[in-house]
């Protein structure tokens, strides 16, 4: 099974650049989108559809927010439109899940503080997110079925993740608390990132600020967390490169499952 993920700046931006055309030819079984700035209704286009794959969307209520959508080949049997978070603060992201029989796949937009971005959030609105995403994410994590969380997560765990990351200790994305809950998730939740298991090289980056490779650092923001029980299913991870469709780069993992 291929999983395709991409935070997109803007669906139509992005259909324009050529995406729905290099999706094609993908071979994916699943993409999950994020950041797509549009409105449910006004995907219901040609342009944003693909041949043989089913479209689901949850959008923010405007055209200038987030909103995140999950394309996939075979029909779910559930979708789950956000966490529920007792403090809503999951609205200031976006999150859809599709269900299959003993797996849930879901597309991810974590809040982010880019002040360059409308609806700038405050830091604390970005903490509480994440606190209580880490809540839920142990509470699942007791359930008999597996899960894939792919997105942009819109924080890099360590020097790894994030070019020349000795210059970015005070920048959000990458401070010491957003360091420790990706360290949490990974070492006490039960969860892995699907990419750093087949992918090791420290030079993969799937963020560009400038939306240029080569014009300012590089951050790899965006990847699959997975449930620990996958950990041996993950058969190969990249970072497509080659094309520019938004500020970030499709991240495209094999897994040896099917849904």
């Amino acid at each position: 099974m291929r999983i395709i993920s991409l935070s997109v700046d803007g669906i139509h931006q992005s259909a324009q650049q050529g995406l729905f055309q290099w999706l094609a030819g993908q071979d994916a079984d699943i993409i999950c989108l994020q950041d797509l700035r549009a409105l449910e209704y006004d995907l219901d286009h040609a342009d944003y559809q693909l041949d043989g794959f089913h479209a689901y969307f949850f959008d923010a209520g405007t055209k200038q927010r987030n909103g995140v959508g999950i394309y996939t080949r075979k029909q779910p049997k559930a979708l789950i439109y956000g966490f529920g978070f007792p403090s809503g603060v999951d609205m200031d992201g976006r999150y859809l899940q599709a269900d299959f029989d003993n797996i849930s796949i879901g597309s991810l937009l974590a809040p982010t503080l880019d002040t360059r971005n409308p609806g700038n959030l405050s830091a604390e609105v970005k903490t509480k997110f994440f606190d209580d995403l880490q809540c839920h994410l142990d509470k699942i994590s007791r359930k008999r079925r597996d899960f894939i969380f792919c997105g942009n997560w819109a924080m890099a765990r360590s020097a790894d993740d994030i070019e020349n990351a000795h210059l970015h200790e005070d920048d959000c994305g990458y401070l010491v608390r957003e360091q420790q809950w990706m360290d949490q998730l990974v070492n006490q939740l039960d969860y892995t990132d699907a990419f750093r298991q087949a992918n090791e090289d420290c030079d993969e980056y799937s963020y560009y600020p400038s939306g240029t490779i080569g014009d300012g650092d590089g951050w790899r923001t965006d990847t699959h967390i997975i449930s620990r029980n996958l950990d041996g299913r993950v058969e190969y991870a990249t970072i497509y490169k080659n094309k520019t469709f938004s500020s970030h780069r499709p991240v495209i993992i094999d897994y040896d499952l099917e849904v």
